[in-house]
């Protein structure tokens, strides 16, 4: 699955980047490394940009670069406890 499938409130693990080098450079400079955990803050309208927190950061993100981002569900929106 890619990052830029998912909802606002979902967990996530990142699998793997598959940009080009130097974006994926600039990806990992902020925190989407293999294995490191975040979460969906909000999504734009209309497929706009993506607000995620990863390593305790707030990152505002393109959905054309999410896009290159794979991920695992850690856990979907609506199931916090």
């Amino acid at each position: 699955m890619l990052l830029s499938d998912l909802q606002k409130g979902m967990s996530f693990r990142v699998a793997k980047v598959t940009s080009g080098r130097e974006i994926a450079r600039r990806l990992a400079d902020m925190g989407f490394t293999e294995g490191a955990e975040g979460v969906v803050v909000r999504t734009g309208f209309l497929k706009g940009p993506m607000h995620v927190r990863i390593r305790g950061y707030g990152v505002l993100i393109r959905r054309s670069e999410a896009s290159d981002i794979e991920i695992n569900i850690v856990q979907a929106a609506g199931t916090f406890t």
